[in-house]
C-alpha cells in the first residue's frame, strides 16, 4: 500500500524506497499492536518520544502507523493500518467514535452511568483507558504519547460523555517505565463517584480503589450472578467492593458471605450494601485461609463465586507458574464449599492465562477431588471491553458458570 506524505520523505535503509518521516523499521515480522524494543530495526534520526512515526515491516514495506517511545519496554504502539498520517482531527474522531459505540450502538445508558468508554488497543487507542462512573470519567495512561495529548482529549470525551469531572491515574510503575513525571500527572480533588448500574446503586473511591476504582468488566457477570442466586445461600470469595454480593442480594439470595482481605474494599463493599438497603455478611479475611477454615467446618453454600486479583502478573515462567498455583489452590478450595448440586461460578483476569487454560485448570482441580462440573456458559468482559482481533491479551476476563455434579 502507498502512505501520503506532507513532506519530503527520505530515503530507507538499504530498500532505497522514500519514506515519510519520521518512520521506523521493525527488525522482525508481528502482528500485534504492541512492539517491543527487541524487535526494533532502523529508526530515522528526527523520531522523538512521543512522535506518531511511519511503520515499516522487516522487508521496508509501509504497515501503518503508531506511537513511539524508545526509552519504554513498549516501544511502538501501532495504531493504524491504514495510509494518511493520524492527526489531532484523527485522534479526536476516534474518541468520539469510542464513545458513540457505548451511548449510541450499545445503548448503554439504559443500564446504568458505569461503563468503559475506551478500551485502550480495543479502540484502537493504545495507553488509553476511560471508565464512565456516574459525572466522572476515570482515566488510566500507560503511555507518553497519551499523556502528552490527554488535555486537548479530556474536553472531547467531557462533551461526548455528558460528564463534568475527572480523575487521571498513571501507575508509579508504567510511569517511570514510559517517562512520565509524576509532578505532570493532573492532580484531581475528586476522591469518590457514585452511580448506578442494573437497579444498583454504588459507589467508588479512587483513593483506596484498585485500577480505575471500579470493575465495569464484570457488569453483566454481576446482572447475572444475581438471577443464579435467587433463593440459593451465597458466598463471594474476592469480593472487593461488593458488586456480586449485592447483585446477588436484591435478586433474591436467602443469605450472602462476602470475603476479602483488602480492608478497604471490605469498607467499600459496606457502604454499596447500605445504598441498596442489602443485608449481607462480611468477612475481613484471607481467602485461601478462611476457606480451609470453612472446609474443616463443613460449611457449603447453594452458589459460590470465585473471583480473585491478577495471579499471573508477568511472563516470566515462575511467575507464571506460580500465578497458576494460586488459581488451582483457590479453586480446590472454593468448589470444597459448593454444596452438593450447587453452582460454582470462576473468574480469571490474568491476560497470560487463556480461556482454554483457565477452564482445564479448573476442571483438573475438580477431578482430582472426585467432582465433576456441568458447564454452564463461558462468559467474558462485556462489548463496551472491545478487543482487536491481532490484540488477543485484550481477552483478559474469564468467567467459567459450572454446577457441581458431584
Amino acid at each position: 500500500m502507498s502512505l501520503a506524505s506532507s513532506d519530503r520523505p527520505s530515503p530507507g535503509p538499504g530498500d532505497g524506497a522514500p519514506r515519510e518521516k519520521p518512520w521506523v523499521q521493525l527488525r522482525t515480522f508481528t502482528s500485534r499492536p504492541n512492539v517491543y524494543r527487541t524487535m526494533i530495526g532502523e529508526v530515522s534520526p528526527d523520531a522523538r518520544p512521543g512522535d506518531v512515526v511511519a511503520v515499516h515491516d522487516k522487508d521496508g514495506r509501509p504497515i501503518g502507523y503508531g506511537l513511539w517511545n524508545p526509552g519504554a519496554p513498549i516501544a511502538l504502539r501501532v495504531i493504524k493500518h491504514t495510509p494518511v498520517r493520524p492527526d489531532d482531527a484523527w485522534f479526536e474522531a476516534a474518541l468520539r467514535r469510542a464513545v458513540a459505540l457505548r451511548r449510541e450502538t450499545l445503548a448503554l445508558d439504559a443500564a446504568g452511568d458505569a461503563y468503559r468508554l475506551v478500551n485502550a488497543d480495543g479502540d484502537g487507542l493504545s495507553g488509553l483507558v476511560v471508565d464512565r462512573l456516574g459525572d466522572t470519567l476515570s482515566v488510566e495512561v500507560s503511555s507518553l504519547a497519551v499523556h502528552r495529548r490527554l488535555p486537548r482529549w479530556l474536553p472531547i470525551l467531557h462533551a461526548a460523555a455528558g460528564t463534568t469531572r475527572e480523575v487521571v491515574q498513571v501507575d508509579p510503575h508504567i510511569g517511570r517505565l514510559e517517562g512520565i513525571p509524576p509532578h505532570e500527572v493532573p492532580r484531581s480533588p475528586v476522591r469518590d463517584a457514585r452511580f448506578r448500574e442494573h437497579g444498583m446503586r454504588l459507589e467508588a473511591n479512587f483513593a483506596e480503589g484498585h485500577k480505575t476504582g471500579f470493575f465495569c468488566d464484570q457488569r453483566e457477570n454481576r446482572r447475572l450472578f444475581g438471577q443464579l442466586a435467587k433463593g440459593r445461600r451465597t458466598l463471594d470469595l474476592c469480593c472487593y467492593s461488593g458488586g456480586f454480593s449485592v447483585s446477588a442480594k436484591l435478586a433474591g439470595a436467602t443469605e450472602v458471605t462476602g470475603v476479602d482481605l483488602d480492608e478497604k474494599a471490605v469498607a467499600m463493599a459496606k457502604r454499596n450494601a447500605n445504598l441498596n438497603q442489602a443485608r449481607v455478611d462480611w468477612v475481613h479475611a484471607d481467602a485461601f485461609s478462611w476457606a480451609r477454615q470453612m472446609q474443616r467446618n463443613g460449611a457449603t453454600w447453594d452458589l459460590v463465586l470465585c473471583d480473585p486479583p491478577k495471579f499471573v502478573e508477568g511472563r516470566d515462567e515462575e511467575d507464571v507458574a506460580d500465578g497458576l498455583k494460586k488459581y488451582n489452590d483457590l479453586n480446590v478450595l472454593a468448589l470444597h464449599l459448593v454444596a452438593p448440586g450447587g453452582f460454582f461460578v470462576t473468574c480469571s483476569c490474568s491476560g497470560l492465562v487463556s480461556e482454554a487454560q483457565f477452564e482445564e485448570l479448573v476442571s483438573k482441580a475438580a477431578h482430582r477431588h472426585g467432582r465433576r462440573l456441568q458447564i454452564l456458559g463461558r462468559t467474558g468482559a462485556g462489548p463496551d471491553h472491545p478487543t482487536a482481533s491481532h490484540h488477543p491479551e485484550g481477552r483478559y476476563l474469564k468467567v467459567l458458570w459450572t454446577r457441581v455434579m458431584g
